[in-house]
């Protein structure tokens, strides 16, 4: 696997600027929209549980289940940055993510941040 496959975060060309800091220097929040956030759920393949637990026998990463998680947060993080887009925000702060067990059956990650205005500072 490539080293694009274990990456994530926002693509260049993004409209919404997404940063894990509470401002963005040379920039000052306008307005403050509120929190925005995107879910989503994975329901674990089979194929790659099997894997994983012969693989936890000899130890070393399992390649299989950290493709499937980076996939996963770069779905979420999409969503959140639609969601803040259609609310007209051009920014998000605090930028973070959740990740739990939904019922046994699958993985929820949840980006979550707030959505703001930001413009440069004169």
């Amino acid at each position: 696997m490539g080293i694009e496959e274990f990456g994530g975060g926002q693509h260049e060309k993004s409209d919404v600027l997404v940063v894990t800091t509470n401002d963005v220097p040379g920039y000052r929040v306008e307005r403050v929209i509120g929190e925005v956030f995107g879910l989503t759920v994975r329901s674990r393949h089979i194929g790659s549980q099997i894997g994983a637990g012969l693989k936890s026998l000899v130890g070393g990463e399992l390649k299989g289940l950290t493709k499937t998680l980076v996939e996963t947060r770069n779905q979420a993080m999409e969503r959140l940055i639609q969601q803040a887009k259609a609310r007209g925000a051009n920014a998000v702060l605090m930028f973070r993510f959740d990740v739990t067990e939904a019922a046994d059956v699958g993985t929820e990650v949840c980006a979550y941040g707030t959505a703001v205005v930001i413009a440069p500072q004169a």
